[in-house]
């Protein structure tokens, strides 16, 4: 997926559409030149539904969409002739899309599952026709109902990505790689911090034809919960992992506070992130000597913890066996 059309956030105005007026309409014919009233209802005006598409990854299609405008519905006529409804807008987003008021930053709802269908704005709807207001003291009210009107909104579609696993530790930690190795995905990977500027999703093989999805978002720094680095941007893609893999290099100067740097710049971003499971790989064991691994594990953290080289294939069945006890106890 290339960067630029990685796109996870966008703010859009919308209106629902105005209910249709009611007639006020009275009967007339060859024969009957004083009949009563006949005037049908407004129609109703066009909602704004919001709806989920797994074929989606992204949320570049609406980037450009700064408006969606349903329609108004047509006022009712003569011989009790309801008016015609406004046409729908429904807003198809990827399978894990917030939606959030621009204004007070609630969470109005999300999209969980394919196809769920959710009201956003709903259309007004249509006046009364004169024929629901004549009675028994005034036979013919050439009165009728407005419709009603649209309600409009900017609203926030804000992207956060379903994945089974979610990738975490600093730039530059190997991150990408290991998905690289373990999935098709083809994420840029080199030798400098910050390669990874959006985040990544692989299909990660098990045995028997079973699979778990992997996501790799951009490298933490610290303070990234203040917004540093790519901070809060991308921050959120890891709230809807089941299971947070923590990368660490084995030639990091402590291994132990590097992992305690992580864990609380999660904190710090959202508590309820530490609830999850957590599982620790010390990457880039290809550089140091396979007897060194024994001298290191005396000053990691009290984690599940695997050593691993993704450029020798060491320890990656270990490290899948693992992920995939935690993803189905």
């Amino acid at each position: 997926m290339a960067s630029s059309n990685f796109i996870d956030y966008v703010k859009i105005f919308c209106r629902s559409g105005k209910g249709g007026a009611g007639s006020s309409h009275l009967h007339r014919a060859k024969f009957v030149p004083k009949g009563g009233p006949d005037g049908g209802d407004g129609g109703r005006g066009g909602n704004v539904v919001v709806r989920g598409n797994r074929n989606l990854w992204t949320l570049l299609h609406l980037k450009y969409s700064k408006h969606m405008f349903a329609g108004n519905g047509k006022p009712g006529s003569g011989n009790n002739r309801t008016g015609a409804s406004g046409k729908d807008v429904i807003i198809e987003v990827p399978v894990g899309t917030i939606i959030k008021s621009a204004k007070t930053n609630e969470v109005l709802f999300e999209i969980t599952t394919h196809n769920e269908t959710k009201m956003l704005l709903p259309g007004g709807k249509g006046g009364l026709g004169n024929t629901h207001f004549k009675s028994s003291v005034n036979r013919t009210p050439r009165y009728a109902q407005p419709g009603e009107p649209g309600i409009e909104k900017w609203v926030i579609f804000e992207l956060k990505l379903l994945a089974d696993v979610g990738l975490v530790g600093l730039p530059n930690a190997g991150k990408s790689t290991l998905l690289s190795v373990l999935s098709a995905a083809k994420p840029e990977i080199a030798d400098y911090p910050f390669t990874t500027l959006t985040p990544n999703l692989g299909i990660i093989e098990y045995y028997n034809n079973r699979s778990f999805v992997m996501a790799d978002i951009p490298g933490i720094i610290e303070g990234a919960h203040k917004g540093k680095g790519l901070g809060h941007r991308f921050l959120r893609h890891i709230e809807r992992n089941s299971i947070l893999l923590f990368i660490i290099p084995v030639n990091s100067e402590n291994i132990f506070t590097e992992y305690e740097l992580l864990v609380n710049e999660l904190k710090q971003y959202n508590p309820e992130l530490l609830d999850k499971d957590r599982v620790l790989a010390v990457s880039k064991c290809d550089l140091i000597d396979r007897n060194e691994i024994k001298k290191i594990k005396q000053n990691i953290p009290d984690v599940n913890t695997v050593f691993i080289s993704a450029h020798t294939n060491f320890g990656l069945d270990e490290l899948k066996n693992i992920l995939w006890q935690k993803l189905t106890n």
